[in-house]
């Protein structure tokens, strides 16, 4: 029999080991396209099945593209960029032209300046020795600008095959199935809000005889997803516009982000913190002396998500001071606090194996 994958992940299909990668009942090879069992049930129960692959076998995966002459499209999630870069991705790709797209803008506030936000990508790439030969910002859920990206691909590829690269859940597939979809085939590519749902390389024709390829999402261990339960990832993951919620904080106060992060402001005197995080995520403010007894007591009850019974790592204690006008405290794969004006002495608290940072405010006003 001739191989064949899986239209949504692109794994090899077997018809022989239920529990192992690529499987499908013998029924299944009926139908065109074929999927795996794990893709329809992740397509219709929601349903999500762990697989075996690592984050190296992402990597080694990707590590092939350098061998290639084509065009990469890097997608990174502007609601979690500093969880979304790919350590080391230029040596993965080697001497290709790197084409970088900000995806999912919808999320910001309608007032972000646009032009500041790409200047602000533009340095934190330079920080992660990229050089992309250019920046757009797009959203693949709510089809905004992906019309401009697509000219562009089609720019800067000159004939070359097209690889989607990035992190789990940026949006590749989400973004491919549009460009499918525009060329008037019906979607295949399957796509969810869990992470790691292509598990191989995609192979998409182009007219003109080339490719374009979806490719594994690299997992990054350090984003919030990777310590949550599967029913909490709606309550964490923004699906629509972020509305900043202002809190007037004194010396010694604290602000829980459910039971996932918090933020003691140590001072001086009185500022404002303002929370972007998923308008679903509940915001508790306590006195500092009284946070260490309250997450004890209400960890999964008040303090939720995580839901009651996750086994969380012991939190971890990050302090800082703000030497610019407005910094953001960031939670990786769970939004950001920006703290207003200079001087402000804060520590923040997330499960050990968390990304925790501070970075200048990638929102002003």
């Amino acid at each position: 029999m001739d191989e064949r994958f899986c239209a949504g992940c692109g794994v090899k299909i077997q018809t022989s080991d239920e529990h192992a990668l690529g499987y499908a009942p013998k029924s299944a090879l009926q139908h065109d396209p074929v999927v795996c069992q794990r893709c329809f049930r992740l397509t219709h129960y929601n349903e999500i099945q762990e697989v075996s692959l690592t984050g190296d076998d992402f990597l080694n995966m990707l590590s092939q593209i350098a061998e290639k002459d084509a065009l990469v499209v890097y997608l990174v999630d502007l609601f979690d960029i500093a969880g979304s870069w790919v350590p080391g991705l230029q040596r993965f790709v080697g001497n290709n032209p790197i084409l970088l797209v900000g995806n999912k803008k919808d999320l910001f506030p309608k007032s972000t300046n646009e032009h500041k936000l790409i200047s602000w990508i533009q340095r934190a790439a330079r920080e992660q020795g990229l050089k992309p030969v250019d920046i757009f910002l797009m959203s693949a859920g709510k089809n905004h600008g992906l019309d401009e990206v697509a000219a562009q691909i089609d720019y800067y590829r000159q004939g070359r095959d097209v690889y989607v690269v990035g992190a789990t859940n940026v949006g590749k597939s989400t973004f491919i199935n549009h460009l499918i979809q525009q060329s008037g085939s019906e979607s295949v590519i399957t796509t969810s809000r869990f992470p790691g749902t292509t598990l191989d390389f995609i192979e998409i024709p182009l007219d003109d005889g080339c490719n374009l390829y979806d490719t594994p999402g690299v997992v990054n261990a350090h984003q919030v997803a990777h310590f949550i339960e599967t029913r909490d990832y709606k309550k964490v993951m923004p699906a629509k516009e972020i509305k900043p919620k202002v809190f007037q904080l004194n010396e010694n106060q604290t602000l829980f982000l459910g039971g996932l992060a918090r933020v003691d402001y140590i001072g001086p005197s009185k500022r404002s913190l303002i929370a972007y995080v998923a308008s679903s995520l509940l915001i508790h403010r306590t006195k500092t002396d009284q946070a260490d007894d309250l997450y004890a007591r209400q960890l999964g009850h008040l303090l939720a998500p995580p839901s009651e019974g996750t086994i969380l790592p012991k939190m971890e204690r990050y302090d800082f001071r703000t030497e610019e006008n407005d910094s953001d405290v960031v939670f990786s794969g769970l939004g950001w606090i920006t703290i207003k004006g200079k001087g402000a002495r804060v520590s923040a608290y997330a499960p050990k194996g968390i990304g925790v940072s501070l970075r200048p405010s990638i929102i002003k006003g």
